[in-house]
């Protein structure tokens, strides 16, 4: 049954089918969360374990080790790297895509714990977690308030700041960077402490046991049960005081008596400033499959009716995805709207009837409505991806129904009735118009059904854009065929008899000139494609193009052990230098923290640079190399700069040799820095500081009972207070405060004071310098480790140097080429995702390739003509090539997704040609080449046609006007480029082509005879 005419006999239920299924996509519409990118369920996960004030080279050895050969028996592993710094041990294992998330965190967590009693006893619970693949912040705000003061605001953030986005639906988690942590510090006197023969470790230890709430117990008086509770707790500070301590030697003292209590601020590790004055600094996450818009606004609402309630209090966005996500969601939809406007211009400006433009014209949102639902049902969001997808293929959803109408409009043009014209004509592009669509069918579902990496990304692209292109030859089957025949009136538009045949004379002139002159014709083709694909090399590449949005990031490093107060001047350094730099509007500084979402050392800062709009300042790669030039004048730092996203390079050395490994990284920087492009070249190579090492006599230590855990926890205690878990409480209304005992700061500063720390022996206190050896090394403050090996990172920033050839130009350094056997080079980073990305594809498109030729083959029941058709693929190639060139593009990953649409639009147009010269030939007779030169005169308008919507849909991105395309420019550049010369030469290439593929056709034939399949299509003359 021919659907077509059949809607043209049935209207009612095409009307009420799509009616429903445009309601059903603007239900769903205002119900598809927005997000910046779809969410990934990676399988990584998390090991982190605690060792405070242990060194990177023990943590190595007793900690990171063990969990390393834990998990790497693990089935389904695909990579183990561990960062070691002080105290700390973070223990990423990366697993197959085939692994669920829940059995990798499960199996992890089994694997550590059965290793529990091989780890040091004191070592905090290991805790095993998800990572989130592309969790960033939606919102980071800096608090400050003129009422409070730093203390305070911590606390009012803690409490109910953080009650109030919680609040929030689809809030995930919330961070909160810098601040004061409330604490009582009980300073020891340590010639009191001498004085009674105590040691710091028994007031601790004391204290910890006086000061606690115990439960347990029951009590059943007056017939009712009771619980019992032993409470022995001070209500603030100042009671602590009078505190009765009994120590180990059976001695009780007041508190008071060999101690001074504090209630102040913990020990800074982190500081937070926003333009230099203090704040408090607030990392907000979303929920997974949260509406990231919707979620941020909530929070914006409730914030806003916070602040109404606190005087004095102000919160500055400093920065978070929500914004990028806002902007990309809008330009795609004001993309969408543009380019649906001049798709349907360029069908008036063909058409000249707005009857006809209008049932042309109801293929975009008839197509994209349902499309909505779709996505809905398959669970997918509106992000940057989705929307690309329906961006892209604007100006594709209304070639359909152009071919159709314009089809419809040359029969009424030949004196038929409405009904009867639309009647014939769809019926006689019905095989072109499926043709078509089921060629970017093929094109695009290779990109849904990618796996790896790739496929986790680009799987709800590719689904989009078929359902969309699906719907769209619905639409073009069951809808425009119906409007035309009952909507349309008159004969149609007529063009100036004289204007249409000098038009006609001039294209046919030159077909008939190249099928005479084939080899001169092939030959001028082949030397376009060879020259304008040489250009290749001479376009730069790289994974993503860099954005111009209004946020960056910026890291400063300072050599190990450097302290916290010095990071903090060097990070105010940075901000003054940068009080020069036009474009940049707030300096978020975070001290201690070496990434917006992780933890750093103290010798770290992370700098938020917030930019003014666009249009009032530089281009943000502009103002990041303002920014380098700057900074690059303050002495005794590293810097960074660049918020990801193809804006950095960065090697991976990895080795067991460690020597080898650090003579390599340091050739590796030297070379890297002679290259011209790269910036704050920097390695991770050599990062010693010193550390105080106490070797106990063991001899010595023995004869006075003294074991080296005394020793340990003595120093311990003394120097920075006992573990969290183990020091005692002061029980507020809302929180805990921590009681901290340690000696004064002055016994830190001064390796006699150390020496002179006391530890219970057998026959009393023992000064540690009599029994054990104290001095001043070095020792490594961070260790990274990949797959069991140490490794080195080696990072560069980008100027204008675009991220693949920066890699391609550092594996061909003479350092890397030479790379000890002992020394592997490994891909990370961007560019490694970027490689696999690539080659995906790559793959793709070759798979797409073969899928238009098995539809083409299915369809024309032909094995040779759809070799015609595809060979208009390579012109369109040349053609991107060359607009990526003459704009100076790059070849990213957007302009890749360009060539796959290139494949399947393409096809589109040889199809009309091809389809229409067989249809000549089998049903009316005509010779080979006159059925050429016929369709070439009846398809070349509507191929021009759908060209120009095309183009028309993408020119608004490929121009980059209002909103930052940046990410989405390259593909319609390099669309537009494709488009332009595949159309150009394909109306003139392909008849030359069909000639030398039915000739060939016809010598295979005469060679193989009966073994070989006859054509369907009658003989024909080939004169």
């Amino acid at each position: 049954m021919n659907i077509a005419t059949w809607s043209i006999r049935n209207p009612i239920p095409s009307i009420l089918l799509f009616a429903l299924m445009a309601m059903a996509g603007a239900f769903a519409f205002f119900r598809l969360p927005v997000q910046e990118l779809p969410d990934i369920n990676l399988p990584l996960v998390a090991v982190s374990a605690e060792l405070p004030g242990a060194s990177p080279s023990q943590l190595e050895t007793e900690v990171a080790r063990p969990i390393e050969d834990a998990v790497a028996a693990l089935e389904g592993l695909r990579q183990i790297r561990t960062t070691i710094t002080g105290g700390n041990v973070q223990v990423d294992a990366e697993f197959t895509l085939e692994t669920t998330l829940s059995d990798a965190q499960t199996r992890t967590k089994d694997a550590v714990d059965s290793i529990r009693s091989e780890l040091p006893s004191d070592l905090l619970p290991p805790t095993v977690t998800s990572t989130n693949f592309a969790e960033d912040p939606i919102l980071i705000l800096a608090v400050q308030s003129s009422r409070m003061n730093e203390t305070d605001l911590s606390w009012f953030v803690d409490d109910p700041l953080f009650r109030t986005i919680r609040a929030v639906s689809g809030v995930g988690r919330v961070e909160r960077v810098g601040g004061a942590e409330r604490e009582v510090e009980v300073v020891i006197d340590p010639v009191r402490l001498s004085g009674i023969g105590a040691t710091v470790d028994d007031v601790s230890r004391a204290l910890r046991q006086m000061q606690q709430q115990s439960s347990g117990g029951r009590g059943q008086i007056g017939g009712e049960e009771q619980a019992i509770r032993t409470v022995a707790l001070a209500d603030q500070a100042s009671e602590l005081e009078a505190l009765p301590i009994l120590l180990s030697n059976g001695t009780t003292v007041r508190l008071d008596q060999v101690a001074t209590i504090r209630d102040g601020n913990a020990e800074r590790e982190q500081v937070a400033l926003l333009d230099g004055q203090p704040a408090v600094g607030l990392n907000i996450y979303r929920a997974s499959g949260a509406n990231e818009v919707k979620v941020a606004h909530s929070i914006r609402t409730a914030l806003d009716e916070l602040k109404a309630r606190t005087p004095g209090l102000t919160l500055t966005h400093v920065g978070g995805s929500v914004d990028q996500t806002t902007e990309q969601y809008d330009a795609s939809m004001a993309m969408l709207y543009e380019g649906a406007f001049l798709a349907i211009f360029v069908v008036w400006i063909f058409l000249r009837d707005w009857r006809s433009t209008l049932v042309a014209a109801t293929a975009l949102p008839l197509s994209i409505l349902p499309t909505f639902a779709a996505m809905y049902w398959f669970g997918f969001t509106l992000n940057t991806l989705t929307l690309l997808a329906l961006a892209v293929v604007t100006g594709i959803l209304v070639d359909d129904a152009i071919v159709e109408i314009e089809n419809i409009e040359r029969h009424r043009r030949m004196g038929k009735a409405p009904i009867e014209a639309t009647k014939d004509a769809v019926n006689e592009i019905a095989k072109a118009v499926i043709a078509t669509t089921f060629s970017l069918v093929a094109v695009f579902l290779p990109t849904a059904m990618m796996s790896g990496y790739a496929g986790l990304f680009f799987t709800p692209f590719g689904w989009t854009a078929v359902v969309a292109v699906l719907f769209s030859l619905l639409v073009a089957r069951l809808l425009t065929p119906m409007m035309a025949a009952y909507f349309l009136r008159g004969e149609g538009y007529t063009e100036s008899e004289k204007s249409r045949r000098a038009q006609e004379r001039l294209y046919l002139s030159k077909v008939r000139w190249c099928l005479a002159h084939p080899k001169t014709a092939i030959t001028a083709t082949l030397v376009f494609l060879a020259a304008s694909v040489g250009l290749v090399f001479f376009i730069p590449a790289g994974f993503l193009p860099p954005d111009d949005g209004d946020w960056t990031e910026m890291s400063i490093e300072l050599p190990p052990g450097t302290a916290l107060q010095t990071t903090l001047e060097a990070s105010e350094d940075v901000r003054l230098a940068l009080t020069d730099v036009d474009g940049i509007e707030h300096v978020f500084a975070r001290v201690g923290q070496s990434e917006p979402s992780t933890s750093g050392e103290v010798r770290q800062a992370s700098l938020a640079l917030v930019l003014a709009p666009r249009g009032e300042r530089p281009s943000k790669s502009e103002v990041q190399v303002a920014i380098r030039e700057s900074v690059a004048r303050i002495p005794g730092i590293r810097s960074s700069v660049g918020d990801g996203g193809g804006e950095k390079l960065e090697l991976l050395l990895t080795s067991d040799d460690l020597p080898a490994l650090d003579r390599a990284a340091q050739s590796v920087v030297r070379e890297l820095r002679a290259l011209d492009g790269l910036t704050n070249i920097n390695s991770t190579a050599s990062a010693e500081r010193q550390e105080i090492v106490i070797r106990p006599d063991l001899q010595r230590a023995a004869e006075r009972g003294v074991t080296t855990e005394a020793i340990g926890e003595v120093v311990r205690i003394a120097t920075r207070g006992d573990f969290d878990v183990e020091v005692g409480r002061l029980n507020l209304d809302r929180r805990q405060v921590f009681i901290r005992v340690r000696l004064k700061e002055g016994v830190r500063q001064d390796l006699t004071a150390i020496a002179d720390l006391r530890v219970q022996g057998k026959d009393g206190l023992v000064t540690l310098g009599s029994i054990a050896e104290i001095s001043l090394e070095s020792g490594l403050s961070r260790i990274d480790r990949y797959d069991r090996k140490r490794y080195v990172s080696v990072t560069a920033d980008l100027d204008d140097m675009a991220q693949g050839d920066a890699v391609a130009d550092a594996e061909t350094l003479p350092a890397v080429l030479a790379l000890p056997a002992t020394v592997s080079l490994v891909p990370e980073g961007d560019a490694q995702i970027g490689d696999e990305i690539t080659a995906s594809f790559l793959l793709a498109i070759a798979a797409g390739i073969v899928c238009i030729y098995c539809v083409l083959v299915l369809l024309f029941r032909d094995f040779f003509q759809p070799f015609t058709i595809l060979s208009a693929l390579p012109l369109s190639i040349g053609g991107a090539f060359l607009a990526l060139f003459v704009t100076g593009s790059s070849l990213v990953l957007t302009a890749m997704i360009g060539l796959v649409m290139l494949m399947g639009i393409v096809a589109k147009n040889s199809i009309l040609l091809v389809e229409y010269a067989i249809l000549a030939i089998q049903d009316r007779g005509l010779s080979r080449t006159e059925a050429l030169l016929e369709a070439c005169r009846m398809r070349a308008r509507p191929i021009v046609m759908t060209s120009a919507a095309m183009i028309a849909g993408l020119t608004p991105i490929a121009l980059g006007i209002g909103f930052d395309a940046s990410f989405r420019q390259p593909l319609a550049i390099a669309v537009i480029g494709g488009l332009v010369t595949s159309t150009l030469l394909s109306l003139l290439v392909v008849p030359v082509i069909f000639e030398v593929v039915d000739d060939l056709e016809r010598r295979i034939r005469t060679l193989l005879g009966p073994v070989f399949p006859q054509p369907v299509h009658k003989e024909y003359a080939t004169t």
